[in-house]
C-alpha cells in the first residue's frame, strides 16, 4: 500500500496588507515578547481581515490560507484548482519552501523539485548548463548523478544550441522548457508544477504530458496546478478545489471540476436594481440584465459548449421612441470582441418597461473572461445612454479528442467546417 508522502496539518499563511516582509520592528518585538511568555502571536486571530490589533491600532492582515489540511500518497497526481486568488500559489510556495506558514506543519517524505513560475530556482547571469548543475546541487544530487541526466535535459529541453548562454537572454518559452526539464529528470520524490501548459508549443506541452505521467508511473509524486481544466481531468488521479484560501472539495478530478465550474462568477451573471436607483437618465433607466448558460446536458455552467442567453430589461422615458440596443462583448483585455444590435427597421416603443434578449451561440466565444455593455439607441443613430461592464463571466475548456492542452489564440473559436479532403 502507498504511503503518504504529503502530509498538510491545519496550515495557515498570514500577509500584512502593504508590508515586506512579517511588518514593522514593533510587530517582531510584540512577536518576541508573547513567544517568549507562551502567548500566542497577537496578530494571529484567525479571520480573513483583522481590523484592529491588541494596541488599538488599525492594521490589516489577510489570511491568504486558513486551516488546509490534507494528504498525497506516493505515485499520485494531485490537481489543484481554483479561481485566482483562491489561494494556490500560496500553497505552492509553503510545500516547496519558499515561504514558511503562519501557522500549521507540513510532512514532505523526499526531495521536491518545484517549477513555479519562469525562472524559478534559475540564476540569470549562469548559463544553461550552469543552472542545470546548481539546480541538482540544490536537489542534494552529486556532479557524477546530475551529468548522468545532463544530455537527456538538454535534448527534452530544444535548448542544445544555446545551452552556454546566460539564462537572462532567453525567451520565456526558452526559460520554462529548460526549468520544467530540470524539474523533471532529476528524479526528485516530489514534482510541484504552476501551469507549466500555459508557455510553450504544441510539441513541448505534449512532452510535458508524457513526462508528468512517466514521473507519477515511476512511483514518484506530481502537484499539478493548471487553470486547464480539460488537462487536469486527464492527468490527475484525484483534484482539490480551493476557494477563499480554502478547501471546498476534495475528489475525483470531474466531480471537483464540476463543483469549480458550477460555482464560477454566478454572481456576476446579473444584476437587478430599483427605478430610483438604476444607473440610467432621463431617457432610461436599467432595471436589470441576466445571463443564463443554454446547455444539452442541462448543466448551469459556462465553457465553450455552452449557448449563452443574456436578457436586458430597461425602463424608457421617451414617448414613441423609434429604438434599438446596441450590445457590445469585450474581451477582458478591452478590446471589442464583437457588436451586434437588434433587429431592422427598429421598433417604436412607448413609455415603460421594455425587454431585449440576446442568445450567443455555442462554439464560438474562446476561453476567457468577458465583459457586456449596451447602449439603447434612438433612430439607429443616438445612444441615450451606455450601460458600461453590466456583466461579466467566463468561458472555460470544454474539448475531446485532442492532445492539444494549451490555449487557443484569440477571443473567437469558431466552429467552422474544416476538413482534410483524402
Amino acid at each position: 500500500m502507498a504511503m503518504d508522502i504529503i502530509k498538510v496539518e491545519h496550515i495557515y499563511k498570514q500577509y500584512q496588507l502593504g508590508q515586506v516582509g512579517t511588518g514593522t520592528l514593533v510587530h517582531d518585538l510584540n512577536r518576541w515578547w508573547h513567544k517568549l511568555r507562551g502567548k500566542q502571536n497577537p496578530y494571529e486571530v484567525i479571520t480573513e481581515l483583522n481590523d484592529r490589533s491588541v494596541s488599538g491600532e488599525r492594521n490589516e492582515y489577510v489570511w491568504a490560507l486558513n486551516d488546509i489540511s490534507f494528504t498525497v500518497r506516493q505515485g499520485e497526481v494531485l490537481g489543484i484548482i481554483g479561481r485566482n486568488g483562491a489561494g494556490k500559489s500560496s500553497l505552492l510556495k509553503i510545500l516547496s519552501k519558499v515561504t514558511a506558514p503562519t501557522k500549521g506543519s507540513i510532512t514532505l517524505h523526499g526531495r521536491v523539485a518545484s517549477l513555479l513560475e519562469v525562472g524559478t530556482g534559475f540564476h540569470p547571469e549562469l548559463t544553461g548548463k550552469e543552472n542545470i548543475y546548481l539546480n541538482g546541487a540544490i536537489l542534494g544530487m552529486t556532479k557524477k548523478e546530475i551529468s548522468g541526466k545532463f544530455d537527456e535535459i538538454v535534448a527534452f529541453s530544444g535548448v542544445e544550441k544555446y545551452i552556454d548562454t546566460p539564462v537572462k537572454r532567453y525567451s520565456s518559452g526558452m526559460y520554462v522548457r529548460l526549468a520544467f526539464a530540470v524539474a523533471a529528470h532529476l528524479e526528485p520524490e516530489i514534482l510541484i508544477v504552476d501551469e507549466v501548459l500555459a508557455v510553450g508549443d504544441v510539441e513541448f506541452q505534449k512532452k510535458c504530458i508524457g513526462k508528468m505521467k512517466d514521473v507519477a508511473g515511476a512511483g514518484r509524486t506530481v502537484l499539478f496546478v493548471s487553470h486547464n481544466m480539460e488537462a487536469v481531468k486527464n492527468l490527475c488521479s484525484r483534484a482539490l478545489l480551493l476557494e477563499h484560501g480554502s478547501i471546498v472539495s476534495v475528489g475525483s478530478p470531474t466531480q471537483v471540476i464540476e463543483t469549480y465550474l458550477n460555482s464560477r462568477n454566478k454572481n456576476d451573471w446579473g444584476r437587478s436594481y430599483e427605478e430610483q436607483e438604476a444607473p440610467g437618465n432621463e431617457f432610461t433607466r436599467l432595471k436589470s440584465i441576466e445571463l443564463k448558460p443554454i446547455r444539452e446536458d442541462g448543466k448551469s455552467i459556462i465553457t465553450v459548449k455552452s449557448s449563452l442567453e443574456i436578457n436586458i430589461s430597461v425602463w424608457n422615458y421617451v414617448e414613441d421612441l423609434v429604438a434599438n440596443f446596441s450590445l457590445h462583448l469585450y474581451a477582458a483585455t478591452g478590446e471589442c470582441v464583437f457588436n451586434v444590435i437588434t433587429q431592422l427597421p427598429p421598433p417604436t416603443i412607448g413609455v415603460g418597461l421594455h425587454h431585449a434578449r440576446c442568445v450567443i451561440p455555442k462554439e464560438l466565444l474562446n476561453t476567457g473572461v468577458f465583459y457586456v455593455s449596451f447602449m439603447l439607441v434612438q433612430d439607429t443613430a443616438k445612444p441615450l445612454f451606455n450601460f458600461e461592464e453590466v456583466l461579466t463571466f467566463e468561458v472555460e475548456e470544454e474539448r475531446e479528442n485532442t492532445n492539444w492542452h494549451g490555449k487557443y489564440p484569440g477571443f473567437v473559436r469558431p466552429n467552422i467546417d474544416f476538413k482534410i479532403i483524402p
